[in-house]
């Protein structure tokens, strides 16, 4: 063998290594970057079954698979270039867009539990577009697009908490990054998704199971469990997902305003989660992490209910105002 294609077989083994040590390196960030943006992708995982509510069983698993495709083309079509493009042109903007977006989801968990303890119709005109849909393809439809844009928000605000946790690099690695955490948390939450719509037709085919035997008697139990825990599940995956929403909301502003030069917040939310750890002593990650959420769940709620009344009052009208003023189509 020539020393030439020795010395070319070396160079490819070394190329082989550093892609090997860059396949690592972008697998290791995309896990740190989606575990930061755990909490919108539960509150992700909450708000879509509801999208499927009142369909045809047989049209659960194709509704959640439209979603799921509008939702990987939002991130990789549309938020993964914005992001990259942010990066690399206004990076003094992810900090603002990052609190923007954090303002919203204090906003939205705030207005779901002002909702449930004082309902004043904020929703109602999603159910006059039930109504009047013609069929149920086009009520289909609307539901389908409905979930796809409630998905950008939050796809957004995953995609720019990524690039935020993503140390300096190369565009590409941070590409390859933000493209594995948008692969990998579309097929998460719409994976689990699609289990969750069919976990009680599963438990009704498992409870009409008809074996005598132990194995029978133990699989028509978990069926009848899964049939009559199902509803109350939902619930506790919506309450996860609001709580979700304004603790992760709030941490980010928590967070920005530390990034402008006001610390005071955070210092407070830790200052408070390390005198609970030394009262408590035994599970101190987890009563060190209780804390900060709740501290961060508290900044949530005030930012959220200072809100609602601004965008009833203010930003509504004024989004209404600009609509009528759009020429019309004929």
């Amino acid at each position: 063998m020539s020393i030439g294609l020795i010395a070319l077989l070396d160079d490819i083994a070394g190329l082989a290594k550093v892609a090997a040590a860059s396949l690592d390196d972008v697998a290791a960030q995309a896990g740190r970057a989606g575990v930061k943006a755990a909490g919108v992708v539960i509150d992700d995982a909450a708000v879509t079954p509801r999208y499927v509510v009142g369909f045809a069983a047989e049209r659960e698993l194709p509704i959640v698979g439209r979603i799921a495709a509008g939702s990987l083309r939002n991130k990789l079509l549309f938020l993964l270039p914005a992001a990259l493009a942010l990066g690399a042109f206004a990076p003094w903007a992810i900090t603002p867009l990052l609190m923007l977006g954090g303002a919203y989801l204090c906003y939205e968990g705030t207005e779901k539990i002002y909702e449930a303890l004082f309902p004043h119709g904020a929703h109602a005109h999603e159910a006059k577009l039930e109504t009047g849909a013609g069929d149920s393809q086009a009520l289909e439809d609307q539901k389908v697009s409905s979930a796809i844009k409630t998905d950008f928000i939050l796809s957004a605000e995953i995609m720019a908490i990524t690039l935020a946790a993503l140390p300096e690099g190369s565009i590409w690695t941070k590409a390859a990054v933000l493209a594995v955490v948008a692969v990998g948390i579309t097929v998460a939450v719409y994976g689990g998704v699609a289990l969750i719509v069919k976990a009680d037709d599963a438990g009704v085919a498992m409870a009409a199971n008809t074996s005598r035997s132990a194995a029978g008697s133990l699989i028509r139990g978990v069926g009848r469990a899964l049939v009559k825990g199902m509803p109350g599940f939902l619930t506790l995956l919506g309450i996860v997902g609001t709580a979700a929403m304004i603790w992760v909301g709030g941490g980010i502003l928590v967070h920005g305003l530390e990034g402008y030069g006001l610390p005071a917040i955070g210092h407070a939310i830790h200052a408070a989660a390390e005198a609970a750890v030394g009262a408590i002593g035994p599970l101190a990650g987890f009563i060190e992490w209780l804390v900060t959420a709740a501290g961060s769940g508290l900044v949530g709620l005030v930012v959220g209910a200072a809100l609602i009344p601004l965008t009833s009052f203010i930003l509504a009208p004024a989004w209404r105002g600009l609509a009528c003023l759009r020429p019309r189509t004929t």
